[in-house]
């Protein structure tokens, strides 16, 4: 057993936890916290990949996991405060 399946498996355990918040919710918030969570959990999944098969393809991926992660989540959280400030987002306009 290497060094690499334990961590798989807490990337795992993660991952079910990040699912349980991201369908449970209760909030807006809570949800895209879970889905930025995930994203990071798919970066380290690839990651692990990479040092599991010597390749440096899934470097690659884990790039490009991280820059949609990252823009999703500036996205997600524009619209949760438009959402929540209606009227001052109408007064700046």
């Amino acid at each position: 057993m290497t060094l690499i399946t334990p961590m798989i498996l807490l990337a795992g355990l993660a991952a079910l936890l990040g699912f349980y918040r991201l369908l449970m919710g209760p909030t807006r918030t809570d949800r895209v916290v879970a889905l930025d969570l995930l994203f990071s959990i798919a970066v380290v999944f690839s990651l692990l990949a990479a040092l599991a098969s010597g390749r440096s393809v899934y470097l690659d991926v884990a790039i490009g996991l991280v820059l949609t992660g990252f823009v999703a989540t500036l996205a997600w959280a524009r619209l949760i405060q438009e959402k929540s400030n209606p009227e001052q987002n109408a007064e700046t306009s």
